[in-house]
């Protein structure tokens, strides 16, 4: 553990009156976040309107926040599939997504030892394919790609959608690069999501990548919160999966990104805590996805997540868990 964390988790432990390192501690800060992101000049420009100014967000935010929280490490997760989100018009969105998936390692190289990028693009888009082997062969790119459905309107219903997902994940598996997939289908578009998608995903897509981590971003929702029926119904299927031991289900991970927030219910608090029960502790991870605007920084994201109805031991699991991807 680096020093400066080391004491910052002291200074925080002392502050809140509790136990944050020694043996029979009630709740370790976790050793990750793996859902975290940055974000380039070009992309704040590009997503800046007259009623809403978006800055640029670089690792130096990121791992200010990382001290504060007492998190050793964190995943950054390129945005760049923003440029391929259908209905934006953006000119040369191929070398737009390059720069930025550059960008998003360039500034993880700054702090080497607690950052690991991971490449973005829309799965759907022409260049996914190439892009995918360029950052396969790209040091600081190569441990993992970043899906988002949602925002690339990926839709499970659709067979074409469907196989050029296969041949992303097929890319993926022969480069052994892990895979993060905000699985979520687009809400803004009112694509169907649940558990009928879910069952496509694990049937169709899922056999493509056998050999690598696979992880499901916001426990299968979009966040913030979890007040998404859908959702709900996608990661009931996904529990029930991982009962009945499907082989589809051996290497997923699922990460709780922004879904807890301080004002969950005490309902929705139990579902949560029944679904990392159903699917087992040892598959959930830590994240708190990007420190803008409304989102839960780290530490926030952490505290409200400790508020869920586990028993110490079990967030003690979580607090430890890291993806097969960063070791």
């Amino acid at each position: 553990m680096h020093l400066r964390t080391l004491f910052t988790r002291l200074r925080a432990g002392l502050a809140a009156g509790t136990c944050v390192l020694a043996t029979g501690c009630s709740s370790p800060a976790p050793a990750i976040d793996h859902h975290q992101h940055v974000f380039s000049p070009d992309i704040a420009r590009m997503l800046t309107t007259p009623e809403r100014s978006f800055r640029t967000l670089g690792a130096s935010d990121v791992v200010a926040e990382l001290d504060r929280a007492g998190i050793d490490r964190a995943v950054l997760l390129s945005v760049a599939y923003l440029y391929g989100s259908p209905g934006r018009a953006v000119d040369d969105a191929a070398a737009r997504v390059r720069g930025e998936n550059d960008w998003t390692a360039a500034q993880a190289a700054l702090f080497p030892t607690r950052l690991v990028a991971l490449c973005g693009f829309n799965p759907l888009a022409d260049h996914a394919l190439a892009e995918l082997a360029r950052c396969a062969g790209t040091p600081g790119l190569r441990r993992g790609i970043k899906l988002h459905f949602g925002n690339s309107d990926v839709q499970l219903d659709d067979p074409v959608h469907v196989a050029k997902v296969q041949g992303v994940f097929a890319a993926a598996n022969a480069h052994r690069m892990a895979i993060v997939v905000h699985l979520r289908a687009s809400i803004s578009r009112q694509r169907p999501y649940g558990a009928p998608q879910v069952r496509k995903f694990l049937d169709q897509v899922m056999p493509s990548a056998p050999d690598v981590p696979v992880q499901v971003a916001h426990l299968a929702g979009s966040g913030p919160g979890y007040d998404d029926i859908p959702a709900r119904d996608a990661m009931r299927e996904f529990a029930a999966a991982i009962g009945r031991g499907e082989p589809s289900t051996r290497h997923l991970w699922f990460d709780v990104a922004s879904i807890v927030d301080a004002e969950m219910s005490p309902m929705l608090a139990e579902t949560v805590a029944g679904f990392v029960r159903a699917v087992g502790p040892a598959r959930v991870l830590f994240g708190s996805d990007a420190a803008v605007g409304a989102n839960l920084r780290p530490a926030e994201a952490w505290a409200a997540f400790r508020r869920l109805p586990l028993t110490r031991d079990e967030l003690a699991v979580i607090a430890a868990n890291v993806a097969p991807y960063l070791r």
